[in-house]
């Protein structure tokens, strides 16, 4: 089983991937900024202090682990364009400094820059509403970064078009680019499916050094 270090346990979606990556049997270290706020307890979790967007508070819970795990966001699209990206650089620049030891890197990303059927872009959509598009473009800026990036093992993995609590089914379908869409033309996952989606990378390492996405 793996050791992982997770920073945003408490989120929606990083909560899921808390559960999924328990019920497993990983070892899981969650880092928040209070320690006092997170009430989650299992015998296979830990409870840190730590910031992710200072790279030596990231550096110091990262030594030793087999993965980290980003499921950080912003609240609104302000919050996440002071966050998603900054986190990435603070990320990778803590995950060098620890070298051939350092973990891999798995973040949880957006499905903004994802290809729809009709060859545009899901950001690229009509009526999207502003902080949305602040949202899809943090995300964005965060994947961009990432491919710049060759001497850290890094995995980002963007959502359906829509993703929400819902069912764990263990079911999904992955892609690279291109939306997950079913027969009806709809792209959706639920954050519960999300983190089996995620937790599988983390056994398998099938998309290192690269994007792909899940859906239904």
């Amino acid at each position: 089983m793996a050791k992982i270090a997770l920073f945003g346990a408490g989120g929606t979606i990083g909560g899921r991937i808390l559960r999924e990556a328990l019920d497993r049997g990983h070892q899981v270290t969650a880092v928040v900024r209070d320690p006092a706020k997170f009430t989650e307890q299992h015998p296979g979790l830990t409870v840190v202090t730590g910031d992710v967007l200072d790279p030596e508070s990231v550096a110091a819970v990262a030594e030793g682990q087999d993965v980290v795990i980003s499921a950080v966001g912003g609240g609104g699209g302000p919050g996440h364009q002071a966050t998603i990206a900054p986190a990435a650089k603070s990320l990778v620049q803590a995950l060098r400094s620890l070298g051939e030891t350092a973990p891999r890197l798995i973040a949880v990303g957006g499905a903004g820059s994802l290809r729809k059927p009709d060859g545009t872009l899901v950001w690229d959509g009509e009526g999207i509403p502003e902080f949305l598009l602040q949202i899809m473009h943090a995300h964005g800026d965060a994947l961009d970064y990432y491919r710049t990036v060759r001497d850290v093992r890094w995995t980002n993995l963007s959502p359906a078009a829509l993703i929400e609590p819902g069912e764990r089914t263990g079911t999904y379908r992955t892609a690279l680019e291109d939306l997950v869409v079913d027969a009806e033309g709809n792209s959706r996952i639920s954050a519960e499916d999300y983190a089996v989606a995620l937790l599988d990378e983390v056994e398998k390492a099938e998309h290192l050094g690269e994007r792909f996405t899940v859906g239904y």
